[in-house]
């Protein structure tokens, strides 16, 4: 049976009272790396009261976006490539749609190509100001189960504040009131200071992160490899799985290192298995992109409720023949020299760094705005975001938890998430996309390598 999905309606959701208009300032994470929108899926099991569902989360939401207002507000671009977001109740866009089966035609809900028809689409050929930052859909299915999809601006929010928003929405569907309200001010996240010694201390120029990522050896630019066919895979890990991983990659750690932690020891795990099936020559430069919160490195640490990006892109670096042929905790030791770079002075001295460029355009990753494929990171390189500390699980608008939570299709090669696993046993998922060439045997040497 072929899924049919039928749009019913389709509305702006604006907030239920006026709020403050006007420009919010953005920060340099804000406006940096990802400036498109991250889709999430929400599938919750049939039940018989369902009455008014879609009326409660119209009407929630719109509560909702009175304290979370600058969701219900649209970007526009700037000179220099900045962005700007004006806070203007344009509103969210609110989609009903309905499908022609049962939950149990997505089996394990794994992302697939139904989830196209399931997320709500975001069309970039149309002005970025005419772009809501916010787009929701709720689908009925025939079981009287239903799928609640976002689709959120990352110019607005990073993960944490996305969950932040999400469980408030929650919350208030559910009739409580809020529990933590979120403030928008980009002034925590550290003024400049002494530009001329936070940049002696941290010269963030040389790092990295502020440089074009690799390409393959004797290639001068990506387009061949951004137009391979990608796959996406759903790779569980059990509690022993990821024990032996982490006990691995610490097997030969020296004394006076702090133990490798899990994300260090399953990313550096997906950084080798992808080395080993994408068969890069030896001498082949590869990097690592690692997702770290600023949140707690800044001093003082950024209290809870603020909305916005505070985390950034970090990349460990290394050569391919390095990474597979010495241990784990080789890769583990690369990924924790990225991760520490993120001090309080690097955070300040970076976007020190990015206030002081004439144009943003190359620290962006625009590539859907321009209506390309182009992945940020590809083969050579990939990326691991955690959201192993996130509280994804237990989204309960009045109907109960939900029966899985996932990221929405996401088809650029070298793109990865781990999760953990929803049973909270210890377990995690990696939601990882390759090239559909290299996707089989990276699978192999995935499971082949943990021996237990």
């Amino acid at each position: 049976m072929k899924m049919v999905v039928r749009n019913k309606s389709r509305c702006l959701v604006k907030p239920t009272t006026p709020e403050w208009k006007g420009y919010l300032p953005l920060s340099e994470w804000d406006q940096t790396g990802n400036v498109t929108h991250v889709p999430t899926v929400y599938f919750y099991k049939p039940s018989r009261d369902l009455i008014g569902l879609v009326e409660r989360l119209r009407d929630s939401l719109s509560r909702v976006l009175v304290p979370f207002y600058p969701l219900a507000g649209r970007v526009r671009w700037a000179e220099g490539s900045r962005l700007l977001l004006e806070c203007n109740s344009a509103g969210v866009a609110f989609i009903e749609a309905e499908a022609n089966c049962g939950l149990d035609l997505l089996g394990d809900f794994s992302p697939c190509p139904e989830y196209e028809y399931l997320v709500p689409e975001v069309d970039y050929r149309r002005p970025i100001g005419e772009l809501p930052l916010l787009l929701v859909q709720v689908t009925l299915f025939k079981c009287g189960g239903f799928g609640l999809s976002m689709n959120i601006s990352h110019v607005v929010v990073d993960g944490p504040s996305a969950l932040h928003f999400v469980s408030e929405w929650a919350r208030m569907a559910r009739g409580e009131p809020l529990e933590t309200y979120p403030y928008f001010d980009r002034a925590v996240l550290g003024s400049p200071g002494n530009n001329d010694v936070l940049h002696s201390l941290c010269p963030v120029s040389q790092n990295p992160e502020f440089e074009p990522p690799p390409l393959l050896l004797g290639r001068s630019d990506g387009a061949e490899e951004w137009k391979r066919k990608t796959k996406v895979a759903m790779l569980k890990l059990t509690k022993s799985q990821v024990d032996w991983l982490k006990n691995e990659a610490n097997d030969l750690r020296p004394r006076d290192c702090r133990p490798y932690t899990r994300y260090e020891s399953i990313a550096g795990h997906i950084w080798r298995c992808a080395t080993k099936a994408r068969k890069h020559e030896q001498h082949q430069p590869t990097t690592l992109a690692v997702c770290v919160d600023s949140r707690g490195r800044m001093r003082p640490p950024v209290r809870p409720g603020y909305f916005g990006n505070a985390t950034l892109d970090v990349r460990a670096t290394s050569y391919s023949g390095e990474l597979v042929s010495k241990p784990l905790g080789y890769a583990a030791s690369r990924i924790r020299v990225a991760i520490e770079r993120v001090t309080d002075g690097y955070v300040r001295s970076a976007m020190e760094f990015l206030r002081d460029q004439p144009d943003l355009m190359r620290f962006q990753d625009v590539n859907a705005l321009k209506g390309t494929e182009e992945p940020f990171y590809g083969n050579p390189n990939l990326g691991v975001v955690s959201w192993m500390t996130l509280p994804i699980y237990g989204l309960d608008f009045g109907w109960g938890r939900e029966v899985y939570m996932g990221p929405g299709n996401h088809d650029f090669d070298g793109d990865s998430l781990v999760l953990s696993g929803p049973e909270g046993d210890g377990s995690l998922v990696v939601a990882l996309c390759l090239q559909a060439r290299h996707m089989d045997d990276f699978k192999n040497y995935f499971y082949e390598d943990i021996l237990v």
